[in-house]
């Protein structure tokens, strides 16, 4: 026999926990409720000899009990006091980058883990569970792992924050510079670039960095020589023909760069010369 009390003066997890407990597919269950003082009271007694499996379950409904509930206040409160200088909306973005890493299936399995065997240890001991005290006090390696994690949604946020601000200076620098040619055709496949002027001969790509437009530690691909000779020609029109039908991180690029400039082709001459070529190559390649 075991019995197990886990007081709360939040109603919302009351009525949660006594929810979750009358669904345990376990006899010899008897489930209450009471209160006493400052503390509601949900109170769990098992009569049956499957120890290890009742506390299995209490431990995976109280884990999943404190992720519902308290996690995202952890989160915002970890987030406030190691990153104060951020502004409301940016301390928001990071909340929102926080909330997708967490909802990963190996970063959930972590920290769920981290609060079941921390749970577990404790019922060991233990047959009252004051939920606030728990959770601010018992939990390091679970707020050890939601503080790793806010780092690297930090990190990331950063480095998007860098990227947008440098796409928006040459996005800037675009608009504010004479065309020097009217139109480009760039034939995209495999991550390889091909550019073209009107009359569909080879515009030799600049890799020298004295001639580089722009200058920064953002690495936008394999393509950084393409960009930078599309920056110094400055079409007027740049026709983005893509061969493999799909637009990754660098086309999405010029398209934030170069705005209403670009067009995107995936059916006409062009594509069907290079298609066939490309598959020619491919097939050589096998």
């Amino acid at each position: 026999m075991k019995s197990i009390c886990v007081k709360s003066n939040n109603k919302y997890i009351i009525d949660y926990l006594l929810k979750e407990f009358s669904k345990l597919d376990l006899e010899s269950i008897y489930l209450s409720s009471h209160t006493f003082k400052i503390y509601d009271n949900v109170i769990v007694h098992y009569t049956g000899d499957d120890i290890d499996r009742f506390q299995n379950y209490l431990c995976d409904i109280v884990t999943k009990c404190i992720i519902f509930f308290y996690e995202k206040n952890i989160i915002k409160n970890l987030i406030e006091y190691n990153y104060f200088y951020f502004s409301d909306i940016e301390k928001q973005k990071i909340l929102e980058a926080c909330t997708d890493l967490f909802n990963e299936l190996e970063s959930y399995n972590e920290k769920y883990n981290a609060i079941f065997s921390s749970l577990d240890s404790y019922f060991e001991e233990h047959h009252s569970l004051v939920l606030n005290g728990f959770v601010n006090f018992r939990l390091k390696n679970y707020r050890e792992i939601l503080d790793y994690t806010i780092d690297i949604a930090v990190s990331n946020f950063l480095i998007e924050r860098e990227y947008h601000e440098f796409i928006d200076v040459l996005h800037l620098y675009v608009n504010s510079k004479q065309s020097g040619i009217d139109t480009v055709h760039l034939v995209y496949a495999n991550k390889d670039s091909i550019l073209l002027d009107n009359n569909k001969d080879l515009i030799s790509i600049d890799t020298s960095l004295l001639n580089a437009t722009y200058l920064s530690d953002i690495s936008f691909s394999s393509n950084d020589y393409c960009l930078n000779t599309l920056l110094n020609i400055l079409p007027n029109k740049l026709y983005i023909h893509l061969i493999n039908g799909y637009e990754d991180e660098f086309i999405t690029t010029l398209k934030l760069i170069f705005d209403s400039r670009v067009c995107i082709c995936t059916d006409c001459d062009i594509c069907h010369v290079y298609r066939l070529t490309n598959h020619v190559i491919s097939k050589d390649n096998l």
